[in-house]
């Protein structure tokens, strides 16, 4: 396939805010890729460009072979079927226990019958450090818990293409770590390609095969991580190094 993730020239604009501006960017299939930056770099818009959750003003957009540019809803949702995704905040819905969370894209994406989903349930809920949660309350759970619900929901129909929007928000270093860890074990695990989203770069950067930086809706580098650190972009190694101050 080549390219997961390929965005030649995109732009997006909210109101007189420029989010993105002329982004080209691409994401190697099998790939385990971060992107990061300051605040407000557009990290966050582009990851809603390539799940087809927002629509670019200008550029092409080809996600998993397809390009998603002028697709129907029909045809978009195709692609969205292909794509997992854990939004900040975890997403959770209140209403449901841990296990109903986590059932939710089998019963929407699959024809397994109930036995087969409280299956594939436990065994992701295992895999996250969390077996015998099925019948908790999101509410009862703590940050890091959520997150792993969040994960184990994001990947349990093990599509070829995850997407992390900062899984690791608001975590403290010990838990963050460990949700990298969990994170690159999946991948490796199922082969899936990884778009992961991180404020905190330097957990990222132990787990990550390449890495995108942005600043201000530019991508400034992406491609290998060895190599980003001597990149001929000034801002790329200094903020990988924490040597980057906000103006």
């Amino acid at each position: 396939m080549g390219a997961v993730i390929s965005m030649q020239g995109v732009a997006k604009r909210f109101g007189a805010r420029l989010a993105l501006d002329s982004v080209t960017f691409e994401v190697p299939e099998g790939c385990f890729h971060g992107l990061v930056g300051p605040g407000a770099a557009g990290k966050s818009v582009l990851v809603r460009i390539a799940a087809g959750l927002i629509v670019p003003e200008r550029g092409s957009v080809s996600v998993l072979g397809v390009d998603i540019g002028g697709l129907g809803q029909v045809e978009l949702q195709r692609v969205r079927s292909k794509i997992g995704m854990l939004f900040q905040g975890n997403a959770l819905f209140d209403y449901m226990t841990v296990g109903e969370n986590v059932a939710f894209p089998l019963r929407r994406l699959t024809n397994m019958n109930e036995d087969e989903i409280r299956e594939n349930v436990e065994e992701r809920l295992a895999r996250v450090g969390l077996g015998g949660f099925s019948e908790r309350d999101p509410a009862s759970l703590s940050g890091g818990q959520k997150k792993r619900v969040g994960i184990a929901r994001a990947t349990i129909v093990r599509q070829p293409l995850i997407i992390y929007d900062d899984p690791t928000a608001g975590l403290d270093p010990v838990t963050a770590s460990r949700i990298f860890e969990i994170l690159r074990e999946e991948q490796e695990t199922t082969g899936a390609t990884v778009l992961a989203i991180s404020s905190d770069v330097d957990s990222l950067v132990k787990y990550a095969d390449r890495i995108a930086i942005m600043d201000r809706g530019v991508m400034h580098y992406h491609g290998p991580l060895r190599d980003a650190y001597d990149a001929a972009d000034p801002f790329v190694g200094g903020f990988l190094r924490g040597e980057w101050r906000s103006a």
